[in-house]
């Protein structure tokens, strides 16, 4: 519920990495850049900093990348209960296909197997639909007779025959698993849903029953139930299949475990082997209280250069907010850039005091913020391709409220998202030119500032009020998008603070009304070339930001702070009083903070369905037609760095080479090195 993507941030201001073009037809680009396909853009980050690190950090590096490479093929079985199947079907083809490799339907072939990898799934990593081939069935029944050599992923008792004729409808009927996470109000999400966190069957009303009937309701310190499962009915009783060794993706884990005990025997101090040590502990056993406990001695381990994040942790996956995903990233600290931003967790109590939430819903005291920018050095799992840009965790309230939070941002992902990025959408979406000059110039600083304090004190702001549950007991499926809602909210009413400039952080009031340009045009329109037509927005992050932007159009429309202008047929959003703009934030943020304080379920529901959801069908046309002529990639993902260590004569470890890999290549290689979730599993 703590991640932060460029897309959120950077859409508008550095748009040129995140916009739309045809999937149906190819453009020049595509054609000539192999990294280009769809809607996707394969990018690269620099990992150099590894090689500034000891012999031994390097090493700690080495196997903390070995264990969050080993659980990445968890995300893909989490996705969908087929995935494994299809995955290792499409890699078989295109390793043993013996026929002609020249044609269109070939290059469509290895498009749908680019994008398979990329989501982790047949799913669409962020509209969360399933995507269908450009090749005909007859042509998977082709590809399938011309690889003699191939070794089918088939379960046990099923003929390869049997695999492919269950696979084909899946892969090409738009009806069959259409969504991965259904949010839709009123119907049930559990069930419509595709993802494999619940087996057939289950509904939503028994999901949530069962999890809630773990626990007490008010309880101050709930573990997080359900996180590291998956409930099926077995004789027609639910049963939760819990993740770890031994027993659900045993294999995957059993790794894991094996690569953080060689980590545990390098680590920079005695705090951080501790917490490597009771996160392998979790997974040998999947106790969930084993899980809280390794959180709080992870808040607590501060020192060191290398820190990381591994498990199953954000739930943004599942329709109702119990199950977390698998995803790890390894962290290296950027000393200088960390300095610099340490004054934004050194005031977290200013920060506090001074928000326009009610009185009673701020903390006397904020314990326990910690920020850093880092640079990754792996990622795995949900976390990759597609990245965040910022993450803040544990992802519990009460360790949150009570020992505190770590914020990081990854200051080499936003480098390379901002280094692909351009100006052509900045023209095309903006009225003015004043504007136009302010994003450019402050439009880096602004989203950097943005994702800090979204992270640092937005997150970690704000208490419940005694009594009440967790967020997602009482918001249950709006929660994700009114926490995402909330964070962002602060940092917007502090971006436009004179108390930004007074730090050092920002030069002047000219950063914070970029971001404000630069979110309300995103907010009300520009993400909108995500969706299809006849489409309502489900994922949560694009829910948030349209709820913040259309609440506040309509909140100021009687002064006129936000203006929609039509020129020459095109729609722009023009915010005319940054200041006026800043206080109908914060009185939003007022109210979001109410609702969770209160959990009042039922202005959570107006709010998000009233705001968030619905989609004007015109206005979404014309942004889509505006950016067919662009030719710009929407998405955005990465190739990770080849990590090659160097081993003596007796097998000691020396050195760590830091390596480039192409997409393709890597995604091979990955498949034959890290195969350890079974198919069906």
């Amino acid at each position: 519920m703590k991640k932060y993507f460029l897309l959120l941030l950077f859409a508008a201001a550095f748009a040129a990495c995140n916009q739309p073009a045809k999937e149906e037809a190819k453009t020049a680009v595509e054609e000539s850049d192999p990294n280009r396909f769809a809607d996707l853009k394969i990018l690269s980050y620099d990992a150099s900093s590894i090689n500034d690190l000891t012999t031994k950090q390097k090493e700690l590096v080495y196997y903390l990348s070995q264990a969050a490479l080993s659980g990445r093929e968890i995300t893909y079985a989490q996705n969908y209960k087929h995935n494994i199947q299809i995955k290792r079907t499409l890699e078989a083809i295109y390793k043993s296909y013996t026929g002609d490799k020249t044609t269109e339907d070939w290059k469509n072939f290895e498009t749908y197997l680019k994008r398979v990898w990329f989501s982790n799934g047949i799913h669409h990593h962020y509209a969360e639909k399933k995507f269908l081939p450009d090749f005909s069935k007859e042509y998977f029944a082709e590809l399938i007779e011309k690889s003699p050599d191939a070794e089918w992923p088939a379960l046990e008792g099923e003929t390869p025959e049997e695999m492919v004729a269950k696979l084909t409808p899946v892969m090409f009927d738009p009806k069959v698993d259409a969504k991965k996470v259904v949010k839709d109000k009123g119907v049930d999400k559990v069930a419509l849903s595709a993802n494999n966190h619940y087996g057939d069957g289950v509904t939503e009303a028994e999901a949530v029953a069962f999890y809630a009937a773990q626990g007490t309701a008010g309880e101050e310190k709930p573990i997080e139930y359900g996180l590291n499962s998956r409930l099926i009915k077995q004789d027609g009783k639910l049963v939760d299949l819990t993740i770890k060794s031994g027993g659900l993706y045993g294999g995957a884990m059993d790794r894991m475990i094996y690569w953080l005990k060689k980590a545990e025997g390098v680590a920079e101090n005695e705090a951080q082997a501790k917490h490597i040590g009771m996160l392998a502990e979790y997974f040998n056993t999947g106790d969930l209280h084993q899980w809280d406990a390794t959180n709080i001695n992870w808040v607590n381990s501060t020192e060191g250069e290398i820190d990381f994040i591994l498990g199953f942790i954000e739930v943004y996956g599942d329709a109702i907010g119990t199950k977390g995903a698998f995803e790890g990233i390894i962290q290296v600290n950027d000393k200088e850039a960390s300095k610099r931003m340490a004054v934004l967790s050194e005031n977290a109590q200013y920060f506090e005091d001074n928000s326009s939430i009610m009185d009673e819903h701020k903390k006397e005291k904020v314990v326990g913020v910690s920020y850093r920018v880092i640079d990754a050095a792996m990622e795995a799992g949900d976390a990759a391709p597609a990245t965040p840009i910022g993450v803040n965790l544990p992802n519990s309230n009460w360790i949150r409220s009570t020992i505190g939070s770590k914020s990081v941002s990854l200051g080499n992902i936003v480098a390379a998202y901002a280094d692909a990025g351009g100006t052509s959408s900045l023209n095309e979406f903006y009225l003015d030119e004043a504007t136009i000059a302010r994003i450019k110039e402050h439009g880096k600083l602004s989203g950097k500032m943005h994702t800090a304090m979204h992270e640092v004190i937005g997150h970690a702001s704000g208490k419940i009020n005694p009594g009440i549950g967790t967020p997602k007991e009482t918001l249950k499926n709006y929660s994700n998008t009114l926490e995402e809602a909330r964070a962002d909210l602060v940092a917007l009413y502090y971006i436009y603070d004179q108390k930004l400039v007074d730090l050092g952080l920002i030069p002047s009031l000219e950063v914070g009304m970029a971001e404000f340009d630069s979110y309300i045009a995103n907010g009300m329109m520009l993400q909108l070339r995500r969706l299809d037509e006849g489409e309502n927005i489900e994922e949560d992050h694009m829910r948030n930001r349209q709820l913040n932007a259309s609440w506040a159009y309509e909140k100021g429309l009687a002064d006129n702070v936000i203006e929609k202008k039509v020129v020459d047929g095109k729609t722009y959003f023009v915010v005319n009083d940054y200041a006026k703009l800043r206080v109908i934030f914060g009185d939003l943020l007022k109210e979001i903070q109410r609702i969770k304080s209160e959990g009042d379920y039922a202005a959570a529901e107006v709010l998000v369905e009233g705001y968030g959801v619905k989609v004007d069908a015109a206005l979404h046309k014309e942004v889509v037609d505006r950016y067919e002529s662009l030719n710009l990639a929407p998405y955005s993902g990465f190739v990770q760095p080849k990590l090659v260590p160097v081993m003596d004569a007796d097998g000691n470890f020396t050195d760590l080479k830091v390596e480039e890999e192409g997409y393709v290549e890597q995604m091979l290689r990955f498949a034959e090195e890290y195969a350890f979730v079974k198919p069906g599993e």
